[in-house]
């Protein structure tokens, strides 16, 4: 799939200007940092990972179709627009965390201005290369997950139920309110990104972008999963719902879709006007707002620092020990690296997405008993280690300045394994320890002293065996490694945890709830959390000594490197 959408991309650029061309594909690989990638490394590799993902998803979101078309009849009025709403707000939700996860590569950067400046490259043809390839990131993604629902359910909702005459106008109608949806979001986080950068001094802009960045993926997690059920007339119509509705863009579109399509009803006459009206001013206020920015930026960026250094240093001391260092080298670059926060904020985003869908449901189950723990809050305690954990795994394979790696390397004294141990330990202090004084800090009020104490101990082994598992084939320093795409099956990878995490966690849970009231159950949970830690620290320490040098290249540099001058 990926191929012929690349066929035909470049069938469109081959009619567009060579300047042009070049720009827009330097800019969209952009969306990947180049600065991160093995030598080898092809960021269209990732992409067209991720483009699986979305068209699994849209294979799979399709297999009703041909079941209710066998029946014959259409579907009642509820069931169709519950589909509708699925597949209108899901597209719109993957543009929008596209676009966000785009933040950085809305405007150009200093080293864009330095090289390209003195060449003869017209303003405008920067700004529109630029501005294509902030959506062809987006137009990929929606393309992927309606690769196979964009042609399977139009059948289901064209009026007739599939007749020829109305698919043709269902057709057109279905992937219009689809672009049109997922541009809504696309050119919401253009126009606050263009307003913000107008209305504040570039230093505040810079150090608030990482906070706004966080807020909107987050905003966007929360009320896709969050969001209310309105797929029915009486609840469209229903007054209460009304100011609800103001907010709720995806049902703007629904309506919009069933403008087009022929298939109005009275309570979505209202809705559709507002879908056309707020996607004439969000799309003018983000052009007005790029085009603005562009003209008061591009001065700023050449001529301002990005981010000044503070006034007055505050230095934080962990020791002269190797893990102190690795620690402290971790912790700042948590904190200095927008990316790497970024990264962190989409995990958390999807962990409190989760706890909160679920935490009022039957799935989790009702209020406890007197005197015992809620399973709500064992299984948000269970998944917020466990997330925190993996998150930072994530994280530290991803490199903060490849190009100064090469300080780890001449400075690597000490055998490979006392770097691994290294890390073991900042894990441990970064990802574990916080969470755990945050799960005593919120429910310390809630629920007796001891069994808080059974939890923090149980939460604390379970930390630190999924730390032992997430260093099984770590073989590098925190932040030093250059990043290979690809290379994780993404796609297999996404489906395991989907299907199966939330289910194992909630047995999980359920299980450390029998076992926390009873003293032989605890002991019990806990000698077999001890073993098995104590296990598999063995088994990576063993493999840790076998080391002999640490990974500083995912892949390994040949002995002749070629220019790629045919790529």
């Amino acid at each position: 799939m990926l191929r012929y959408i690349s066929q035909l991309s470049a069938a469109l650029q081959s009619r567009l200007p060579f300047s042009f061309r070049v720009l827009y594909r330097v800019f969209f690989l952009r969306v990947i940092d180049l600065e991160i990638l093995s030598t080898d490394g092809d960021p269209s590799r990732l992409m067209g990972q991720f483009a699986t993902v979305f068209s699994t998803i849209s294979f799979f979101s399709t297999i009703p179709v041909p079941f209710i078309l066998s029946m014959r009849k259409p579907l009642p009025v509820p069931a169709m627009w519950t589909f509708e709403h699925f597949l209108i707000e899901t597209t719109m939700t993957i543009a929008g965390i596209i676009a966000v996860l785009s933040w950085d590569s809305a405007f150009p950067d200093r080293r864009d201005m330095l090289v390209l400046g003195p060449l003869p490259v017209r303003t405008n043809t920067l700004f529109f290369s630029k501005i294509a390839a902030l959506f062809a990131a987006p137009l990929l993604g929606m393309l992927a997950f309606n690769f196979f629902a964009g042609a399977g359910w139009p059948m289901v909702f064209a009026v007739g139920l599939g007749s020829e005459l109305s698919l043709l106008r269902t057709l057109p109608a279905y992937w219009f309110t689809i672009f049109a949806a997922g541009a809504f979001f696309v050119l919401s986080v253009l126009a606050l990104q263009g307003l913000a950068a107008n209305m504040l001094p570039r230093q505040l802009f810079l150090h608030l972008s990482a906070f706004l960045q966080a807020a909107l993926l987050c905003l966007l997690l929360s009320s896709y999963f969050l969001g209310p059920s309105l797929n029915s007339p009486a609840a469209l119509s229903a007054p209460q719902n009304q100011r609800m509705l103001h907010w709720l863009p995806a049902y703007w579109f629904m309506g919009l879709f069933n403008q087009l399509n022929g298939s109005m009803r009275p309570e979505l006459v209202p809705l559709a006007h507002r879908a056309w009206l707020a996607l004439g001013l969000v799309a003018l206020g983000a052009f007005a707002a790029l085009l603005l920015s562009y003209f008061r930026m591009l001065p700023k960026i050449v001529e301002q620092p990005d981010i000044l250094p503070a006034t007055r240093s505050r230095s934080l001391n962990l020791g002269n020990s190797l893990a102190g260092v690795i620690t402290l080298f971790s912790l700042r670059t948590l904190l200095r690296s927008r990316q790497h926060r970024m990264i962190l904020s989409f995990y958390v985003g999807i962990g409190l997405t989760i706890i909160l869908g679920f935490a009022h449901t039957k799935f989790i189950g009702l209020a406890p008993s007197f005197g015992s723990i809620s399973t709500t809050f064992l299984f948000a305690s269970i998944l917020t280690v466990s997330l925190t954990v993996l998150a930072l795994r994530v994280v530290i394979a991803i490199p903060i300045t490849l190009r100064a790696n090469w300080i780890f390397r001449a400075t690597q004294l000490r055998p490979a394994h006392m770097y691994h141990r290294a890390v073991r330990i900042s894990l441990l202090l970064l990802g574990v320890v916080p969470v755990l004084f945050a799960i005593s800090a919120a429910f310390f009020t809630h629920y007796a002293l001891l069994q808080i104490v059974r939890h923090i101990v149980a939460m604390a082994l379970l930390g630190a065996l999924i730390v032992e598992l997430c260093l099984f084939t770590f073989r590098k320093i925190s932040f030093a490694c250059s990043y290979l795409p690809g290379k994780a099956n993404l796609h297999f990878v996404f489906w395991v945890v989907l299907m199966c995490s939330i289910y194992w966690l909630k047995q999980a849970a359920d299980f450390e709830g029998r076992m926390l009231n009873s003293t032989s159950g605890f002991l019990l949970m806990i000698l077999s959390l001890a073993i098995a830690t104590i296990v598999l620290h063995l088994v990576t320490s063993t493999r840790a000594q076998q080391t002999e040098e640490l990974i500083f290249e995912e892949d390994p540099l040949p002995e002749i490197v070629s220019l790629k001058l045919n790529s």
